[in-house]
């Protein structure tokens, strides 16, 4: 009687994580694409303040140079992209986005008076409202 009890007590366990797994909340692709493009024109007017809003101390962001984990190795990032991509002498343009659920990637290229990003790629996790993790990749060359 004890096996058949703890079985069932088992049985009914797996069936309950497995309804909450079924019953997992649509994602509002939406919502997505609202925080895609806030954090574009934050980021393509330099706004730095604008650009961390964006993100919580939990987030991440890999890119060739390292992974920036919270707030401040985020910005600290940011402060340094904002030196090589300056608003007033820098053309951006996204050539391809791509939103799927809390999902969103692009490809974009860029010009500055002394670089040229050829190619440019960000994905972006974001989940209530917030990037919680991002890549970036992309080539540059000295001009």
């Amino acid at each position: 009687m004890k096996i058949r009890t703890t079985l069932l007590l088992a049985l009914a366990t797996m069936m309950a994580c497995s309804s909450q797994t079924a019953q997992r909340p649509a994602i509002d692709e939406a919502k997505t694409k609202e925080i895609l493009d806030h954090h574009l024109t934050v980021f393509t007017r330099n706004d730095l303040d604008d650009t961390m809003e964006d993100y919580t101390e939990e987030s991440f962001l890999i890119t060739p140079d390292g992974t920036f984990k919270g707030l401040a190795e985020i910005r600290k990032n940011f402060e340094n992209a904002f030196k090589v991509l300056p608003k007033d002498s820098m053309t951006f343009t996204v050539k391809q986005t791509v939103i799927v659920q809390d999902l969103a990637y692009i490809i974009w290229e860029a010009r500055t008076p002394k670089l040229d990003f050829s190619f440019g790629t960000d994905t972006f996790i974001i989940r209530d409202g917030k990037i919680v993790e991002q890549t970036y990749g992309g080539v540059v060359k000295p001009l």
